[in-house]
C-alpha cells in the first residue's frame, strides 16, 4: 500500500472540513464574528400537474381573523402556508392552509414615522412598520415585506433555526414571534432595506436574483440585487424613474422584461430585465392599479377608478376586451389553468369572478364581501378552489370554497 503524499493529506484534510460544515451557513457581522445561523432552505416543491376543469361551483365560505388593516395575502409555492400583511396591526400572520387557523405572528416593534392621508393627501404621524405588499422567494424560505413608512422592505427567514439576536445597523427591525394566542415565543432582527418612499408591491425574477418593489412617494420602481446567505441579504442595484405614481408589478422571465401599472395615469411601463431601464410605455385606461399575466403572455389589468378590468396584448399594445366590476377594483388572481380571474372590489364589497374566453370576460359570480376587500390569492387541489380575499376595514379573511368540474 502506497503512503499518502502531501496532495493526498490535503485532500483529506478539504474533505473533513466540508463534510463538518455541510448544511451550516456561517454569517460574519460587522465586527467581524461569526453568528451560526442554520438556514433550513426546504428543497424545491414537486409540482404535481392538477387534473384539468373548466368550472367552479360555489359550495361555502368561512371567515377568519387576523388583525387591523388586513392589506395583502400570499400563498406559499408549496400551497401549505398563507401570510396575511396586517398594515395597521403592524404585523404578519402566517396561515395554515389545512386548518384555516394562525401558526404564528411575526409582530413588528412599532417605531414613530411618518405616514399618508389618502384621503386629504397629506402627510400623518404614524408608525414606520406597517406592512402593505409582500412576496416568497428561495423555496419559500424568505418573505420579503414592504414597509409603508419606512422607505424599505424587510427580508424574514421563515425557517431559520436561529435568527439574528441583536441590530447590525441602527435601522434593522425588531420583530416578536408570537404563538396563535399572541404570546411571545422569541424575537429577532431583521434588515430594513432601503428602496423609496412609500413602497408597495414587490415582484422577484424567477431565478430569485432580483426584487422590483414599487415606490409610490418616489415615482419610481426599486431595482434589489439579492444575496440570500449573506446580510443585509439584498442590496439596491438602481431606482428606475416612472412619470407618474406606480403600484402593480409582473415580471415576464421568457419575454425579459416587467410591466409596471402606472396607477397615477394611464399606462403600462415597460422595463427592460437585462439593462433594468425603461424600454416604452403601453397605452392603457386611467388609473390602473393591478396587473398579472396569463400563460399566454396576456397582462390583466385593474382600472381602480373606472371600475372595470381589461386583457391587453403586451406586444401589440392593444386592449383586446373589457369587463365591468363593481366600485375600484383592487388586486386579482389568476386560477391555475388560466381560465378564472378573481377580483376584489373595494367599495363595492364584492368578490368577483370571470371566466377568461378568447375574445371576452364572461362573469361567473359575484360574491359579498363586506369590510373593503382588497387581497387575494388562490389555492387549489385536484377537486377545490379555495380564494383567500383579505378585508381592510374589518381585518378578516374570507375563504371561498369552490369545486372543481
Amino acid at each position: 500500500m502506497k503512503p499518502f503524499s502531501h496532495i493526498h493529506l490535503v485532500f483529506l484534510f478539504i474533505s473533513v472540513f466540508f463534510y463538518q460544515c455541510k448544511g451550516k451557513s456561517v454569517h460574519t457581522d460587522k465586527a467581524g464574528s461569526p453568528t451560526n445561523i442554520k438556514d433550513t432552505t426546504a428543497p424545491l416543491p414537486v409540482v404535481k400537474a392538477l387534473k384539468p376543469y373548466n368550472e367552479i361551483v360555489y359550495q361555502s365560505v368561512q371567515k377568519l381573523k387576523s388583525s387591523s388593516g388586513t392589506k395583502s395575502v400570499v400563498f406559499s409555492k408549496n400551497m401549505k402556508s398563507l401570510y396575511a400583511m396586517n398594515l395597521e396591526g403592524m404585523s404578519v400572520c402566517e396561515f395554515s392552509q389545512s386548518t384555516k387557523s394562525i401558526t404564528r405572528v411575526f409582530k413588528f416593534k412599532k417605531t414613530p414615522g411618518i405616514g399618508w392621508n389618502y384621503e386629504t393627501d397629506r402627510p400623518v404621524k404614524s408608525f414606520e412598520e406597517k406592512p402593505v405588499e409582500a412576496f416568497l422567494s428561495h423555496n419559500d424560505s424568505i418573505l420579503w415585506v414592504s414597509l409603508h413608512n419606512a422607505e424599505g422592505v424587510v427580508p424574514i427567514h421563515l425557517l431559520r433555526t436561529s435568527q439574528q439576536k441583536k441590530p447590525l445597523s441602527p435601522t434593522d427591525k425588531l420583530i416578536y414571534l408570537q404563538d396563535p394566542s399572541g404570546k411571545t415565543t422569541d424575537s429577532f432582527y431583521v434588515p430594513l432595506i432601503k428602496t423609496g418612499k412609500t413602497p408597495k408591491v414587490i415582484a422577484c425574477t424567477s431565478d430569485d436574483r432580483y426584487l422590483l418593489v414599487s415606490n409610490w412617494h418616489s415615482l419610481d420602481v426599486s431595482v434589489l440585487e439579492i444575496n440570500s446567505q449573506t446580510y443585509p441579504y439584498a442590496q439596491l442595484k438602481t431606482n428606475i424613474p416612472t412619470n407618474r405614481i406606480p403600484r402593480g408589478i409582473v415580471i415576464d422571465t421568457k419575454n425579459k422584461k416587467s410591466y409596471v401599472a402606472i396607477m397615477g395615469g394611464s399606462t403600462l411601463s415597460v422595463i427592460d430585465n437585462n439593462t433594468w431601464t425603461t424600454s416604452g410605455e403601453i397605452q392603457v385606461a386611467a388609473n390602473p392599479r393591478h396587473v398579472v399575466q396569463d400563460d399566454k403572455s396576456r397582462l390583466y389589468v385593474s382600472y381602480n377608478k373606472l371600475g372595470k378590468i381589461g386583457c391587453i396584448d403586451p406586444v401589440t399594445g392593444e386592449t383586446l376586451f373589457t369587463a365591468r366590476t363593481a366600485s375600484q377594483p383592487r388586486s386579482m388572481a389568476l386560477s391555475k389553468n388560466n381560465q378564472f380571474l378573481f377580483v376584489t372590489c373595494y367599495n363595492g364589497n364584492k368578490l368577483m369572478v370571470f371566466k377568461i374566453l378568447e375574445d371576452r370576460f364572461e362573469p361567473v359570480i359575484d360574491m359579498t364581501c363586506s369590510g373593503n376587500p382588497v387581497g387575494v390569492d388562490v389555492f387549489e387541489n385536484d377537486n377545490t378552489l379555495e380564494v383567500w380575499v383579505c378585508a381592510y376595514e374589518t381585518g378578516t379573511i374570507s375563504v371561498y370554497t369552490f369545486q372543481k368540474k
